[in-house]
């Protein structure tokens, strides 16, 4: 299709770049055996379960089940799309990305308008930044920042920039159209255009690859809107970008803990004062999309909202957003600033040091939950607590399944002085059974189905041995039979090279999920040994097959008759017995 990354592109880019040479550049790595290990950067772990291997060029992680290839890497590390992925392994090869074509498809100019885009915003970028030390007009939003207290560094770092007080300053440097498609000019109702941000101090938005993909503009007077942000766009949704991450991911890729704050300035400020992890949302609530993105990133993130009652709303949307997200090993604290005050009036009333200690104090989340949910009812009758039973398990229901929930539930049957339906103990026996299974990818005794699926995904090559043992698939009936006839048919079709290009194959598929736990089997074969395996299990599984198809016609002929192809089936498999 049109605009489409060619497959075969794909398929070359994945033998091209060396797995353990990209993860190695992101996630140390160190050799064990024939494998190269690290703690797993999806997890929280102190020993290393987190494997790569340089012959399949694929990754398991064996605590917390992870694996795919390099592009699923990338995807689940730097939290991209698959184009974004394919796009940053085409960065880190060195080539461009071909971009398949057709007459009759959109796709093309599509991609070239979002690609343009993101040129138009970085040109305006440098645009308002140069009217900020440049234009005579923009020495009164200098000094306002100075007024801020806000350095000439801090304002390089963050790019800022000054929108002139005009009503069409973009369209004299810059084409009309693409200003409409970037969302920086308004369009009235008579098809008449002006700029959608003047007079106002402008904060651009970069994204976590670093490219311009909106903004924010404060005024400098106290009109209102007091802040403006861009529309939603082919490359800005603001539930989904944070304020400042690229920031501070260029200085530090893996913080120990990042703030989320609410606004422009208050990243700003605390930057100014040397504290350099926070992040605003951008005029919205919380989202889960942002916090999973955080996520990706750090393992702590500390909410730090204003005391008042707008502030005490936000905490607690951000608290609800956040509650599907907190897998075991994740923490969030909820920091609510006293009354009047915001990062930057704090941060100067006290000092940092004495900033950074209301951060390492900060309330956990599972104890401001309770804390706010149950704090207005009356626990010690049974209407109180079953108000709060009612109001607590909703939200709980959203935390997916781990220790973290289990305790959650644990504490809400405490305060409620009662027995859940739920048997907490039970569930967590379960998980920690559950959990520890995981570690030991896969159980000793793996079904001959199994194995011959998972070594043929883990070898390709191997393919070519089915006909040469002479199976004939089409006469086999046994569990997993359809999944073994499709990666031989892909085999055939798409010969690749590796079992990372033979995985991606399946990318989008509803075999993707069984393949991907298929090709990370451990199947303790010694090396060199694989192929006499693969062919031994594949006889076994034949043959077993075979007598299963064998006493199933034997027992239908006596129950009620076979069918003349059943009867030619049964004298076949007669023949070959004896």
């Amino acid at each position: 299709m049109s605009g489409r990354i060619p497959r075969q592109f794909i398929d070359d880019l994945l033998v091209r770049v060396d797995i353990v040479d990209l993860i190695d550049s992101r996630v140390p790595l160190k050799k064990k055996g024939s494998e190269f290990a690290a703690c797993c950067p999806f997890h929280n772990e102190k020993t290393p379960s987190f494997n790569v291997n340089r012959q399949k060029q694929v990754y398991l992680c064996r605590g917390c089940g992870e694996s795919g290839n390099a592009i699923s890497f990338l995807m689940a590390f730097n939290n991209l799309s698959f184009v974004e992925a394919v796009e940053d392994l085409a960065a880190f090869a060195g080539v461009d990305v071909p971009r398949e074509s057709a007459d009759s498809d959109v796709d093309l100019p599509d991609k070239k308008t979002v690609s343009h885009v993101y040129d138009v915003l970085a040109g305006v970028a440098s645009y308002y930044t140069e009217q900020l030390r440049g234009n005579s007009e923009g020495r009164q939003a200098v000094e306002y920042l100075k007024a801020r207290g806000v350095s000439g560094e801090v304002a390089r770092d963050f790019s800022l920039g000054y929108a002139p007080n005009k009503w069409d300053a973009l369209v004299a440097r810059f084409d009309q159209a693409d200003l409409i498609e970037a969302g920086m000019l308004v369009v009235r109702d008579d098809g008449k255009v002006y700029d959608r941000f003047r007079g106002r101090l402008m904060f651009p938005i970069r994204d976590k690859r670093k490219r311009v993909v909106g903004f924010g503009g404060r005024v400098l007077d106290d009109s209102l809107p007091k802040y403006l942000n861009s529309p939603e766009t082919a490359v800005f949704s603001k539930s989904k970008e944070l304020y400042g991450l690229c920031e501070l991911l260029e200085g530090n890729n893996k913080p120990e803990r990042i703030l989320v704050v609410e606004g422009y300035m208050d990243v700003i400020a605390l930057a100014q004062f040397g504290i350099s992890n926070a992040v605003a949302t951008l005029g919205t609530a919380t989202s889960k999309a942002q916090i999973d993105l955080l996520f990706r990133f750090t393992s702590e993130l500390v909410f730090c909202f204003d005391g008042d009652n707008a502030g005490r709303q936000a905490a607690w949307k951000a608290t609800d957003a956040a509650l599907p997200c907190l897998r075991d090993g994740r923490q969030i604290k909820i920091m609510l600033l006293p009354q009047g005050q915001d990062p930057d009036s704090l941060l100067r009333a006290e000092n940092s040091s004495a900033f950074m200690e209301r951060i390492r104090n900060a309330q956990v989340l599972s104890d401001y939950f309770f804390e706010n949910i149950a704090g207005q009812l009356e626990l010690a009758t049974v209407e109180g607590r079953s108000q709060l039973l009612a109001a607590a398990t909703p939200s709980l229901e959203k935390v997916p399944a781990g220790f973290f929930r289990e305790m959650m539930f644990a504490r809400l049957q405490e305060l409620a002085a009662t027995r859940l339906a739920v048997d907490v103990g039970e569930k967590q026996a379960r998980l920690k059974s559950k959990f520890n299974a995981g570690k030991s990818i896969p159980s000793p005794r793996v079904s001959l189905a199994r194995k011959v699926i998972g070594l043929l995904l883990q070898h390709p090559h191997f393919a070519s041995l089915v006909e040469r043992e002479g199976v004939m698939l089409d006469e086999l009936n046994f569990a997993g039979v359809e999944l073994l006839m499709d990666v031989l048919q892909r085999v055939a079709l798409e010969k690749p090279g590796n079992s990372a290009i033979l995985l991606e194959s399946f990318r989008g598929t509803p075999q993707e999920k069984a393949v991907k736990v298929l090709a990370s089997l451990e199947l303790d074969v010694p090396i060199g040994g694989e192929e006499a395996e693969f062919c031994g299990a594949l006889r076994q599984l034949c043959k077993q097959a075979k007598e299963a198809t064998l006493t199933r016609l034997i027992e239908k002929e006596s129950r009620e008759g076979l069918m003349f192809e059943e009867k030619e089936v049964l004298r076949k498999l007669l023949r070959e017995k004896t």
